[in-house]
């Protein structure tokens, strides 16, 4: 019989589900060397957040075959040691949907009646009827930035309240959308357009301080900013300025850039701010889905079949991994460039597969590409084994052709996103072991996809690759590579450079404001 090792407290529900299994084992006392010693002899092994499952407790489990966290994240586990013992690693990405949700409802609704304030002045002995006049959320505009799992769930129930529902997600497609009744829009659009704006993104390099002092400045006066998602997405010092100022008229936040918060922090103390101290899973049934997810998914793996919620690599066949191998990169660099140059909603994507990639089967480079898609925007870690579903949950388009003709190219993998208003189309191969991005928008280029990345969209006039290396050097950024494409002399031109390091804010702000320059993205990679 299979052994299970849980070394954390999961739901009743989740061990009934492994118990059936195999034999499971609750060892709540282990430590690091404990665990190491017993790892040894269990063939699956349960965690949530606390127990580290570093490489060396992955080799030491020489039976193992499956790791399970109840929860979401796996930042303690060393997912890419699994992977090459080749042990599945399963999460439960789903377990704090709803229970994330209904306290946004919730803190929505506390913004609009003003509840918590109003019930610590009743106990202070106050009885204040007319202070505490609220406003009917009937009516209102929500903005959701992000439509994923949590954000779509958030839509659903604002929706039943009869609010109109905005969302900024480059990733979710016009049917999903429509399908909840959410109007997809640019994130200026929602920005401005919303009474209500709620955070449902992971903090990544591109949401660290999404909405600060200039993006907070675009806000609706009186309008309200709440995040249950992640601390930093919001720059905090600018938020408390903004509600003072009378900009906005509050905020209700779950989450901080520092956990707990210190004790002289001003939200904390503020009155149009509600502060809860991270409880947006903290349910009974969140957390017994959690533990009934991860045993589900366990018990799956350790019978030889695919979790639904694993989240490292699929088996790739040997006979296609040389063929495959050099475009998984290329894919991905692919799909998570493409995401950071387009900020507007999308229809549908095209993959074709020209040259050596039309003779092999291209499901890798296409979950490659759909991992490069989503990895922006996703709070879980995204991988070829979950990005389908994760990819389907989000109503992500995808079709599919091959073309043995490559151009010049032993193999081409050729990207076109067709958003509201244009077809664009992007263009990459492999040369000399290395990606390159060989066509960008209509212009070839040559570049390889990496690292810090500055991208223009201009007019091609005298003088103007000298301006934007000045605003660059003046700001002390060296530029290790330029690429210039353009279609016709004095016409729209783009240019790629290599950075040693990203682009200031600051510095984006005055290379964005040069009289020829249409578009400039600072892009990482």
């Amino acid at each position: 019989m299979d052994r299970i090792l849980v070394t954390e407290k999961i739901a009743d529900e989740g061990l009934a589900v492994l118990g059936r299994a195999g034999q499971v084992d609750v060892r709540l006392d282990l430590d690091k060397a404990g665990l190491l010693a017993a790892i040894a002899d269990y063939d699956a092994l349960v965690v949530r957040s606390a127990t580290k499952v570093t490489a060396e407790v992955i080799e030491a489990g020489v039976k193992l075959r499956a790791v399970g966290r109840a929860g979401t994240g796996v930042d303690n586990i060393d997912v890419d040691a699994a992977t090459r013992r080749g042990i599945i690693v399963v999460n439960a990405p789903a377990s704090n949907n709803i229970a994330v949700a209904e306290l946004t409802i919730g803190l929505i609704l506390g913004l609009a009646r003003q509840i918590p304030q109003a019930h610590a002045s009743l106990q202070s002995g106050k009885w204040e009827r007319t202070k505490y006049s609220g406003w009917e959320v009937r009516g209102k505009t929500l903005g959701l930035i992000g439509l994923g799992r949590i954000g779509s769930e958030v839509a659903i129930r604002a929706r039943a309240m009869e609010m109109t529902v905005l969302a900024f997600d480059p990733v979710v497609s016009f049917d999903r959308a429509e399908q909840i009744g959410v109007e997809l829009v640019t994130m200026d659009e929602l920005v401005q357009r919303s009474d209500v704006i709620s955070i449902h993104v992971p903090l990544t390099d591109g949401t660290r301080n999404l909405f600060n002092a200039a993006r907070i400045a675009q806000m609706k006066p009186g309008a309200f900013l709440l995040n249950a998602s992640r601390g930093g997405i919001i720059d905090e010092t600018a938020l408390v300025e903004a509600i003072n100022a009378g900009k906005l008229g509050g905020a209700a936040l779950d989450v901080y850039n520092t956990e707990p918060p210190p004790a002289d922090s001003p939200l904390l103390r503020h009155p149009k701010i509600i502060t809860v101290p991270h409880i947006g899973a903290s349910t009974a049934e969140a957390q017994t889905s959690a533990g009934t997810e991860v045993a589900e998914g366990v018990a799956t793996a350790i019978t030889g079949g695919t979790p639904r919620y694993a989240v490292n690599a699929p088996f790739v066949a040997p006979e296609a991994w040389q063929v495959l191998q050099p475009y998984l990169g290329l894919a991905r660099s692919m799909g998570a460039l493409i995401m950071q140059l387009i900020q507007e909603p999308v229809r549908s994507y095209e993959l074709e597969f020209c040259g050596e990639l039309a003779s092999v089967d291209t499901q890798p480079v296409k979950l490659a590409v759909i991992q490069g898609l989503l990895s922006a925007n996703s709070s879980e870690r995204i991988t070829p084994v979950n990005a389908p579903l994760i990819a389907r949950e989000r109503g992500v388009r995808i079709s599919e052709r091959t073309n043995p003709d490559a151009e010049n190219y032993s193999g081409l993998l050729i990207v076109r996103v067709q958003t509201a208003d244009t077809l664009r189309t992007f263009s990459g191969t492999v040369l000399r072991g290395e990606p390159h991005i060989v066509q960008s928008d209509g212009y070839f280029v040559d570049f390889v996809p990496q690292g810090a990345l500055l991208l223009t969209y201009h007019r091609d006039r005298p003088g103007m690759i000298g301006h934007v290396g000045t605003l660059l050097g003046e700001d002390d950024v060296n530029i290790s590579g330029m690429y210039v494409g353009r279609q016709l002399p004095r016409q729209r031109a783009m240019m790629v450079l290599t950075l040693d390091e990203p682009a200031s804010d600051e510095v984006m702000a005055r290379i964005r404001a040069l009289d020829d320059v249409d578009q400039a993205y600072s892009v990482k990679l």
